[in-house]
């Protein structure tokens, strides 16, 4: 099947070896200057540290919230009075109508006159205000 795993011819580099003597250029304090909270091992201080400051995220306040629940696509009796003249109303017949997206998952009748739809609708995924 895969007979050659090597990486391309020049590819792929060697890794630069820091604080390996002063002729590699990164040696003695391996780049990290001298003393200080960066010089030091295990050092780095964490996402949105701001140097004992009050954060900005904890400055602010909270705002919002997102529901993961999809909305039904809201259709109106009063703007598309096509769906009224539909026999059957499924979501399907909705989309072929084109009063609803091709990516809509679920619909909802709305408006004046659609709770008189409710008994036409037979499918799960379309509702009304009537139902």
């Amino acid at each position: 099947m895969l007979e050659n795993l090597t990486p391309a011819e020049g590819s792929t580099h060697a890794k630069k070896r820091k604080g390996r003597g002063q002729g590699s250029g990164m040696g003695k304090t391996a780049s990290r200057g001298h003393k200080g909270q960066h010089a030091r091992t295990g050092s780095g201080i964490r996402i949105g540290f701001e140097g004992g400051q009050q954060p900005l995220q904890r400055r602010l306040p909270k705002v919002g919230f997102t529901s993961h629940r999809e909305k039904p696509f809201a259709i109106s009796i009063d703007r598309f009075p096509a769906a009224k003249e539909l026999k059957e109303i499924t979501l399907e017949s909705l989309k072929a109508a084109k009063l609803a997206p091709k990516s809509a998952k679920r619909a909802k009748l709305i408006g004046q006159g659609a709770k008189e739809l409710a008994d036409r609708i037979k499918d799960d995924l379309v509702t009304t205000s009537g139902k």
